[in-house]
């Protein structure tokens, strides 16, 4: 059974483009999204994932329609694998029944987490550079070393934290 996903951004957005592909691409069954494909917590997403069975098909109009970014496709897409769950892209010409579409699935893992990979090389190479410069990562400190010290002094004389603190 091919069972479609359509979502759109906004409540003020029309998911009449998307629903009429996925019916003339043989859907029996389409659930629809209207929210941002940022958020993770999608009502109609996860009944939808409830309602597939092994030998099923996910049908989207395009891939973005369904994944939050690429890492986050991939994931989902290997657990419908791992399910026996095929996924199409009906725009992206991606078809993971066939061994050609599982192969073109297989060079977007790739790229997604050499994607990934790059993102956290370039974040260890900006926090060095940063480190070489007496620079560590978070915001400034509120009081300088005087002003702890000066603070310690206080509460050391007894005075009371909160009017210590006041007093810097």
């Amino acid at each position: 059974m091919q069972i479609g996903y359509v979502r759109v951004s906004t409540n003020d957005q029309n998911t009449d483009l998307q629903r009429q592909a996925l019916e003339r691409a043989g859907c029996e069954q389409i659930f629809e999204e209207k929210m941002s494909g940022t958020v993770a917590n999608r009502p109609a997403l996860k009944k939808l994932l409830k309602a597939l069975n092994e030998g099923d098909t996910l049908v989207v109009w395009k891939l973005d329609r369904l994944g939050r970014s690429m890492r986050n496709l991939v994931l989902l897409v290997d657990e419908l694998r791992q399910r026996g769950i095929h996924f199409k892209s009906l725009t992206d010409s991606i078809d993971t029944s066939s061994p050609m579409g599982r192969f073109i699935f297989h060079i977007m893992s790739a790229l997604a987490e050499m994607e990934r990979e790059l993102i956290v090389e370039r974040t260890r190479a900006g926090l060095a550079a940063a480190r070489e410069k007496g620079r560590i990562g978070g915001r400034r400190p509120k009081l300088t070393q005087e002003q702890w010290a000066q603070a310690g002094r206080l509460i050391a004389n007894g005075v009371d934290r909160k009017q210590g603190c006041n007093n810097l």
